[in-house]
């Protein structure tokens, strides 16, 4: 016997409750013909103000499996959801909202693809079927979306649908989740990130009568600071990584102007020169410290989930044949050997009488090459100490089995 337990999340739904009930309790017999046997429908009232509450129990009454929960007050989307995951007895778990946008009906399709072997099967708004969706949720989804690909290395379409079923296995390997609207960004995060094999479905999507409950820009922001901090628990230097090499990238173009300038027979800096010189400078050992903090917090993060470092690169394929920080040791006494010579050359030329005017340049520059290379130093003896202690912990794991 299969059992899928569908949960909807209301939030002052009295209007439209009691009509997607029904059409979720229409689908039996549509389920049956995928193999599920039983349907199961729990409605979380999120602290309602209104008769939702009242309607979705008279409706229950009527109807077997069929079960009702309320929260006091509001707790908020994912705090409804959740209450509903912890309730359910399927075998596989499904969620769609309460207001009518997502259609039930394709939930037969949705749990055909989980009994294939799916773990986690999302209705996409964004996958090519025609959607009522405004404009500016089209964009806030096709960014959050590709925010998402970028930092987990995924091609998914519509990581915040609000139409998903999945194995009530899963629930586990992607807790916890938030109590907000972010729940869903979130779980789809955490799924890429935990190796759960995930399939999206095109379904059509209708927006809503009435006002949306969601902001833009407040849930926007909330959107990208939870995503960003779930891939930093995960692949550090996926994030850390893209910011060091935009630093480091801009200290690349400047150092380019400086020797395209002086190779012109430009001597003296203008202001914006000056600004530009003093940018790059302080991005390139920025980016070279966020980088190296991105490798040692991987480093960290395996030994928490006790499982090996990712290597992959930020493009999603290893970029090297060994992993970078193992260049870091002779890269960073290379460059400070290159910083030292440079700065004992300029100081001798200094002493036989060469203007300061034509060596600040070079100092300066030298004793930036000589930090640089001094942080690498640092981190790379700082990833092999913890690469030796990944080793050594998985050595007494296997030698206590």
């Amino acid at each position: 016997m299969t059992t899928l337990s569908v949960v909807i999340p209301a939030l002052n739904e009295e209007n439209g409750i009691s009509e997607i009930m029904n059409r979720v309790l229409a689908i039996r017999d549509d389920l049956k013909k995928v193999n599920v046997d039983t349907l199961e429908l729990l409605v979380v009232d999120d602290g309602s103000t209104d008769g939702t509450a009242k309607v979705a129990r008279e409706l229950a009454a009527a109807n077997e499996k069929v079960w009702v929960i309320s929260h006091p007050q509001n707790r908020g989307y994912g705090a409804a959801l959740k209450t509903g995951f912890e309730q359910a007895t399927g075998d596989y778990v499904g969620f769609l909202d309460a207001d009518g946008t997502y259609p039930p009906e394709f939930f037969p399709e949705l749990c055909k693809a989980a009994l294939e072997g799916w773990e986690l099967v999302i209705g996409s708004r964004m996958a090519g079927t025609e959607t009522g969706m405004p404009l500016v949720r089209k964009i806030g989804n096709r960014f959050f979306a590709g925010m998402i690909n970028v930092l987990g290395r995924s091609k998914i379409t519509d990581s915040a649908s609000g139409m998903r079923v999945f194995k009530r296995e899963v629930l586990e390997r992607v807790s916890p989740l938030p109590d907000g609207l972010n729940l869903t960004p979130i779980m789809s995060t955490r799924a890429i990130h935990e190796g759960i094999k995930m399939l999206e479905i095109p379904i059509p999507y209708d927006e809503r009568t009435g006002r949306s409950k969601l902001n833009p820009i407040r849930d926007g922001s909330i959107y990208v600071r939870t995503i960003t901090w779930t891939v930093l628990q995960y692949n550090p230097v996926r994030v850390l990584g893209l910011i060091g090499l935009g630093g480091i990238a801009v200290a690349g173009i400047v150092t380019l102007g400086l020797v395209i300038a002086r190779l012109s027979g430009i001597t003296q800096l203008s202001a914006w020169g000056i600004a530009a010189l003093f940018a790059g400078m302080v991005s390139g050992v920025v980016g070279i410290s966020v980088f190296s903090l991105g490798v040692t917090f991987n480093y960290l993060v395996s030994l928490f989930y006790q499982r090996p470092i990712r290597r992959q690169g930020l493009l999603g394929r290893p970029i090297f044949k060994k992993p970078l920080e193992r260049n870091f040791g002779w890269g960073g006494l290379t460059i400070i050997g290159i910083g030292l010579i440079v700065s004992i050359v300029s100081l001798i030329l200094g002493i036989q009488g060469w203007e300061i005017s034509r060596l600040w340049l070079y100092l300066l520059g030298s004793a930036m090459m000589i930090l640089v290379g001094v942080q690498l130093v640092i981190n790379w003896v700082l990833a092999r100490i913890l690469d030796e202690l990944s080793k050594n912990h998985t050595k007494s794991e296997n030698f206590y089995r």
